[in-house]
């Protein structure tokens, strides 16, 4: 057996570089927080060959003094933490004092710097772990880091590595990620000798930086949240559904300024886009998690791209909450751009709609409602969509804007109805009905232009919303099995059982454990009762264990309550009177979620009078 001696330093840091820098996208980002850590505000980042040949990271930042070179690449020294209370709060994104070492012993590494009270500069050369001598430079204020032949002494490394193309794909992805968190700081990108990037300093909430990084059109669909309640507050954007993507490439959380991944924020995220997006598509959002540093442990991963918080389930039910209620909000001709925030604050919240003396009110804070004039407010019993009600039950939709204009007047028959023109003062979100297209769409006139709706779509949401808040008022019932039913179980589920009974018990599930890996089952909830009640107990107490609670029976439900309304939804080829159309349009406009249908599709399209032109070349 060989005797037990102590590393060499040098192993021991590219051990280290092991777990830190993977390929030059990790040297680009340990290498840029450190900067961000010394408060630059402008980060220069020069590359070749994908990073694999040259990283040079230039800053205006604080700098170090030439005699603490030596000590910035020495293992574990930092200038962040000093105690144990400092570890648990950490505030900058770098701390550990292991990046600059690790990266020095598997490259060519010149690190440079001065203060802004200093002279003049200093650099100092590291050769594959092996120091240098500290060496007077000319130098601007701040600190340049140059990373040269990444991995040139650690070839089985440095073979696993990709195609350029794909290390600088890396790379970009990460600055567009940061570009995202400092809007603040200026980043300025070069890639082998040509500039390629620049991201010019803004605000938080600049438009500018969002489609630059996203795109116009993440840009143009994203909802801006804000909302602050117990010690927390996350804001940000996030996509109406119909802007979805094949994949989570779109997909940005950061926790106090750290981008970071998360299993149970993603599943709350999830959670929250449940019934509106379409299947198999992935939400976009761009989220920033604010917490007391106590909370949440951001020393869980040497890359740091994890966290570990305090109270997981409490932050899983704030953000799903948050964000269901901002979606709830995504009603049809109502499409808030990303400068219009949806907070659940109280100082912040705007008027919602809701049941109003003589029905419902729909407003738009600050504006128009899609397109429609500002002044616009329907007050509309809730109605049903019945062929016999007579048309004088929908004389009072058109009350404020017909009002003193008889050539707005409703007739007291089925005959023609007309609607006021796209001019008048006042007209709603959706317009008002002018044909009915195949028995499948209903084509409407707004201030805009052309609304077409998919009359099956939107009644199968508007019937969907009514079951869902019908059965909301009456909770979830138990419903007894005549003979208690026994589930073996792992241990951990049996645990879980256990534990959260209560939680169960308010599920619909009365539940005991009768072993170490069994389960009696005495009761199920009422309304999936003829659904496979092994597999949904299994499911939820999954969830349970995995998130701290489960949405399984609230989903199932719904699943069955979608299928309702879907069969009670007006078909195809159903001939539907004006009256009836307008009667749909104005139940869209105050439905949540109406810009969908239960399976995420879209339920209407506008076209604006300028997009027509275009077809026919008017003007021109």
């Amino acid at each position: 057996m060989n005797a037990i001696r102590p590393l060499p330093e040098i192993l021991i840091n590219q051990i280290a570089a092991g777990e830190v820098v993977e390929r030059p996208a990790s040297v680009v980002k340990e290498l840029v927080e450190n900067a961000l850590d010394a408060g630059a505000t402008r980060v220069d980042i020069d590359l070749e060959e994908g990073g694999v040949r040259l990283i040079r990271i230039r800053d205006n930042g604080g700098g170090i003094a030439a005699e603490q070179l030596p000590l910035a690449v020495s293992r574990h020294a930092t200038s962040k933490i000093a105690s144990l209370d400092d570890l648990e709060s950490v505030a900058t994104l770098g701390f550990r004092g292991e990046a600059l070492p690790s990266i020095a012993s598997v490259s060519r590494f010149t690190l440079a710097s001065r203060r802004a009270e200093d002279e003049r500069g200093s650099a100092l050369q590291i050769e594959g772990g092996k120091l240098g001598e500290v060496a007077p430079r000319a130098h601007a204020p701040g600190t340049t880091v140059e990373v040269r032949e990444l991995f040139y002494n650690v070839p089985a490394r440095r073979k696993f590595l990709r195609a350029e193309r794909t290390e600088l794909g890396h790379i970009e992805e990460w600055l567009r990620s940061l570009a995202l968190a400092r809007p603040d700081v200026e980043l300025r990108v070069s890639h082998n000798g040509k500039p390629s990037r620049r991201y010019k300093p803004g605000d938080l909430y600049s438009d500018a930086r969002l489609g630059e990084t996203l795109g116009e059109d993440f840009a143009r669909q994203a909802l801006r949240v804000d909302h602050s309640a117990a010690g927390l507050r996350l804001h940000g954007w996030i996509a109406q559904p119909q802007y979805s993507r094949a994949s989570a490439d779109q997909q940005y959380l950061y926790v106090n300024g750290r981008s970071v991944r998360d299993r149970s924020v993603s599943h709350a995220v999830k959670m929250a886009y449940g019934d509106v997006l379409y299947h198999g598509r992935q939400p976009a959002y761009v989220l920033f998690l604010e917490l007391d540093p106590t909370r949440v442990d951001v020393n869980v991963h040497p890359a740091k791209h994890e966290v570990r918080f305090r109270d997981s389930r409490l932050i899983h039910d704030f953000v799903y909450r948050t964000l269901k209620d901002a979606l709830a909000e995504t009603r049809a001709g109502m499409e808030p751009t990303a400068g219009q925030v949806h907070p659940a604050d109280p100082q912040l919240q705007q008027p919602a709609p809701a049941y109003g003396a003589g029905g419902y009110v729909l407003s738009r804070p600050g504006g128009s409602a899609g397109g429609g004039s500002g002044n616009w407010q329907a007050r509309q019993s809730p109605l049903g969509l019945q062929v016999a009600d007579a048309p004088s039950a929908y004389a009072a939709l058109y009350s404020s804007a017909a009002a003193g204009d008889d050539a707005t007047m409703r007739q007291a028959d089925n005959g023609p109805s007309l609607p006021p023109t796209s001019n008048d003062a006042g007209v709603p979100p959706l317009g008002y009905a002018i044909a009915q297209l195949h028995g499948i769409y209903i084509l409407a006139e707004n201030a805009e232009g052309l609304i077409v709706v998919d009359m099956h779509a939107a009644h199968e949401r508007i019937g969907y919303e009514r079951l869902k808040n019908a059965h909301d008022g009456i909770g979830l019932h138990a419903q007894p099995l005549l003979v208690p039913m026994t589930l073996a179980v792992g241990e951990r589920d049996a645990d879980t059982a256990e534990r959260e009974a209560a939680t169960l018990a308010a599920l619909g599930f009365e539940v005991t454990r009768s072993g170490p890996g069994s389960l009696h089952v005495r009761s199920i909830p009422a309304l999936l009762a003829n659904a496979e009640p092994e597999g949904l107990l299994r499911d939820v107490l999954g969830d349970l264990r995995e998130h701290g609670q489960s949405r399984r029976i609230a989903t199932a439900r719904d699943e069955l309550l979608s299928t309702m309304a879907c069969h009670g939804a007006v078909r195809a080829n159903r001939r539907l009177t004006i009256p009836e159309m307008n009667a749909l349009l104005r139940d869209m406009e105050i439905t949540e979620r109406s810009g969908q249908c239960n399976h995420g599709r879209p339920t209407w399209a506008r076209f604006s009078l300028a997009e027509i032109d275009r077809w026919f070349l008017r003007g021109r």
